[in-house]
């Protein structure tokens, strides 16, 4: 991706973050770009392309933060904890980051969606990995490493729904570490 390219994607978020994407027009980022509109349009059709370049851009930080948790070399409960709460915590990150925006991705979320599902796909190989790794040293039980990662993977992500509607209350950032532990009762061998 050209760095144009990479700096219109960031100008339109942060537009978007301030105004909300419905208030935030091509013109508008070709200014505060400096870019004419010529070369905002050789890069995205409409708005709905740079919002979903938007999109593709804050679900890649996530990814890129998980795949540095696996590679630690740790246990793989620790691993999996420490997955899960760096889920958690980059999606809180995002939600965060990008204030008005993120009453859009709570309303476009058929959109989100659409857009996150090869994030998932990997998320959820990550997550595959994990289990499969903890299985050969005897941290976990024998499963369906398919079944079990996408169970897990969806176990998070219903998680996330406190953090998109701003319910973030202190009582489950302290819990987060219970919500773990009841995520492992399944799967840690006694």
């Amino acid at each position: 991706m050209s760095n144009t390219k990479k700096m219109l994607i960031e100008v339109a978020r942060g537009l978007f973050a301030e105004k909300g994407k419905k208030e935030v027009t091509m013109n508008d980022i070709a200014e505060a770009s400096k870019k004419g509109r010529r070369t905002l349009y050789t890069y995205f059709n409409n708005k709905e392309d740079i919002y979903k370049a938007v999109i593709d851009k804050e679900l890649e930080q996530v990814l890129e933060r998980l795949k540095v948790v696996s590679t630690e070399k740790v246990e793989p409960d620790v691993m999996l904890t420490n997955h899960i709460l760096t889920h958690l915590d980059a999606i809180k990150d995002v939600v965060t980051r990008n204030g008005s925006l993120r009453a859009d991705f709570f309303h476009d979320i058929y959109e989100v969606e659409r857009t996150r599902r090869k994030i998932d796909v990997q998320e959820i190989s990550l997550i595959r990995s994990i289990l499969s790794n903890g299985i050969e040293k005897a941290v976990f039980k024998r499963m369906d490493l398919d079944l079990s990662s996408i169970i897990i993977f969806y176990s998070i992500k219903g998680m996330e729904v406190p953090y998109i509607r701003q319910n973030i209350s202190s009582e489950f950032e302290r819990n987060k570490n219970s919500i773990v532990e009841f995520v492992f009762q399944g799967i840690k061998r006694k």
